[in-house]
């Protein structure tokens, strides 16, 4: 993996860069499409390469190994070969989704034991156990399993999953010397910088990662409950001290607003389930605001969904066919929604790369903060 940093801009810490894997090159600022079963849903394979030309994806190791299980993928050459998709893919680590979805969980130094929430069966996950399933998986980029304490937690509590998330982080990266990528690929491991809202605590665990020495940086345990300054107060703790040469990348954020905000203090990769999810709720983000595609007042409008986005489906479909839709629960409401946000996130994140090469990221940001956040 190489990554080269481009261009800083001048009147922010926002910064263009590329990222190189094997599989292909990412210019940076990036939005990652979320594809944790190993499908973005409601959107093709096709679709996410030849329109939305997404130069990575991201999947999810916790959902992968409990169905369809990391053994059937390797029977199938990997997960590229398995889901006909032959671009870079992160796969997050597992840690986040144990927490939060298990039916029970228990941590301990060892690793966490949990329940599936699918069938209630007994798994364990370690350090060692992360790796050998992304391995399996042969994802281009494997995130370090982590604990990640939810909104709230004291600074005694944030302060142990920060020391056991260090101390996974070396686990993982003595299993991943220890053993070699299975589909001819080099394979890349993140570091995750944990550590709640507490800004000391946030300090120690990037300072010790740093010296640990990993490709690259991934902030974590954010946008799970606490206020947007409080994130974004985070981000600039970490970002001071994380390398200037190596990629950064917020896990699970978020809005455009958030993602803009977070490019400004200098993060370059994001993920986020909230634009294919509020698409099949009906709420589209365009290139002039938010909508709701449901609402009445659509039914009888003719104009395209998104004049401001040219070859993509919202130049095609009308705002009244779409309504008409999502009132019959019509699949194809759900794609086109899906595509349409996926689409405003890549065109945001486009536009905010070429605003950053000219130095003038600062009013980009602005600009488009005040419409995208409008209700149309």
């Amino acid at each position: 993996m190489q990554f080269d940093l481009q261009h800083r801009d001048g009147g922010t810490r926002a910064r263009a860069g590329m990222l190189r894997l094997e599989r292909g090159t990412i210019p940076t600022p990036v939005f990652m499409p979320v594809g944790t079963a190993a499908t973005v849903k409601a959107v093709e394979q096709r679709e996410l390469e030849h329109d939305l030309d997404a130069s990575i994806i991201l999947a999810n190791t916790y959902h992968l190994m409990l169905r369809p299980g990391p053994g059937l993928i390797r029977e199938a050459g990997g997960l590229h070969a398995f889901m006909a998709w032959q671009r870079p893919i992160l796969t997050d680590s597992g840690g986040f989704q144990v927490f939060s979805l298990a039916d029970r969980c228990r941590i301990t130094d060892e690793g966490a034991i949990f329940q599936s929430h699918l069938d209630g069966s007994l798994h364990v996950l370690t350090p060692e156990a992360a790796i050998n399933i992304q391995r399996q998986l042969g994802s281009d980029i494997m995130m370090v399993l982590d604990e990640c304490p939810p909104a709230g937690v004291d600074r005694v509590y944030a302060r142990n999953a920060s020391i056991r998330t260090l101390q996974w982080a070396a686990r993982c990266r003595r299993q991943l010397q220890e053993t070699e990528p299975l589909y001819g690929v080099g394979q890349n491991l993140f570091a995750i910088v944990q550590g709640g809202v507490h800004r000391e605590i946030r300090s120690e665990s990037a300072e010790s990662l740093v010296e640990l020495g990993f490709p690259g940086y991934a902030i974590g345990g954010l946008s799970v409950g606490e206020e947007a300054s409080q994130m974004y107060a985070m981000v600039d703790v970490v970002c001071d001290l994380l390398p200037q040469t190596k990629p950064r990348y917020l896990m699970g954020v978020g809005t455009p607003e958030n993602l803009l905000a977070c490019i400004a203090r200098g993060v370059d990769m994001f993920d986020c389930v909230l634009p294919t999810r509020n698409a099949r709720n009906g709420r589209i983000y365009t290139t002039n605001g938010q909508l709701n595609i449901r609402n009445a007042r659509w039914r009888d409008d003719h104009g395209v969904l998104d004049a401001g986005l040219a070859g993509y489906a919202s130049t095609t479909f009308t705002r009244a066919y779409v309504r008409h839709l999502f009132q019959t629960n019509e699949i194809l409401g759900l794609q086109i929604a899906s595509m349409q946000n996926l689409a405003l996130y890549k065109w945001l994140m486009a536009g905010a790369r070429g605003a950053i090469m000219k130095n003038g990221f600062a009013t980009y940001r602005k600009t488009m903060a005040e419409r995208l956040s409008r209700r149309l």
